[in-house]
């Protein structure tokens, strides 16, 4: 396999583009330009500001259809409670996981590869918790027999072993946290892929930034979705002080991830271009970084 097969869900018959019920609405926004590129959410709770941000980008049913194995890959990478903003915010992936099975998905499978211990991992992050009432989602540890190499065509990324699960699911959704990182700087929606690399990663470190555009022109998700409720602002990833600990109560959500980073680093009083994946991604023509070329829809939600 080379890459992820992207479905495209419509289908052509007798020259006529035929658009299922579920995707009429959205479809009908989006070639009439009213669906922005980029939602941004600010107050709220976690669990509705997802909801808010999705609905604004025309519904889970856009991406989501009846039948379809969707997989969700936040971060759940430390031993960290939620409210040390380490991981993914369990109400972000529970939120996101009850809307894909909501527009009907089969299935719906989120997992992470650690860094620390995986059972202690998806406890502490909350996520096991939050996700264990749901029929028809399955929290899975990663099987280390499922990486198999892949061409990658990068430079750095020639073939890495990648996580099939991630590759051959009908809907790939990306659910970062966003915070401080002390290689890359930040760690938001590109970075959060390294969760599907399997083997030594610590090898890519040295062009930590070509290898993760690469990555990210070779996954091309359905959906990102940022969670910057919480972020954490210093001594990053793994954290551990609340100190370091900042509330905007903001979530990101859209198609685009280089957009996403791009707002994201703003939180950190940052922008795209100074972080150097985000610069490299864009070379390779992933993404679009000026913000000022978006269309950006800001809902301010009630405390």
């Amino acid at each position: 396999m080379d890459r992820r097969n992207f479905l495209l869900k419509t289908t052509v018959a007798g020259g006529a583009l035929l658009v299922p019920p579920a995707f009429d609405t959205w479809w009908q926004q989006s070639r009439a330009g009213e669906l922005p590129d980029l939602v941004m959410t600010k107050g709220g709770d976690p669990a509705s500001a997802t909801r808010q941000a999705v609905a604004a980008l025309g519904g889970m049913e856009r991406f989501v259809s009846r039948g379809d194995i969707v997989v969700l890959k936040p971060n759940i990478a430390f031993d960290r409670r939620p409210e040390q903003a380490a991981n993914t915010n369990p109400d972000v992936v529970r939120a996101t996981a009850e809307m894909c099975l909501e527009a009907g998905a089969r299935l719906v499978k989120v997992f992470d590869r650690p860094v620390n211990d995986a059972r202690r991992c998806y406890v502490q992050s909350g996520i096991a918790a939050a996700l264990e009432p749901l029929d028809g989602v399955d929290l899975k540890y990663v099987d280390e027999r499922r990486f198999r190499d892949m061409r990658i065509g990068g430079q750095v990324l020639t073939t890495w072993p990648i996580y099939t699960e991630a590759v051959e699911a009908d809907v790939l959704i990306n659910l970062p946290i966003a915070k401080h990182h002390g290689l890359a700087r930040l760690t938001m929606a590109i970075k959060n892929w390294m969760g599907i690399m399997g083997g030594n990663r610590s090898r890519i470190h040295q062009r930590l930034d070509q290898a993760l555009a690469e990555m990210a022109a070779f996954v091309e998700p359905d959906l990102s979705i940022l969670d910057a409720h919480r972020i954490l602002v210093a001594n990053g990833p793994q954290g551990g002080s609340l100190d370091d600990v900042r509330r905007p109560e903001v979530i990101i959500a859209g198609t685009d991830e280089v957009a996403i980073d791009s707002l994201g680093a703003t939180l950190f009083e940052m922008t795209g271009s100074d972080l150097g994946y985000v610069r490299e991604a864009v070379r390779l023509g992933v993404g679009e970084a000026d913000l000022n070329k978006l269309k950006l829809q800001e809902i301010n939600l009630p405390a």
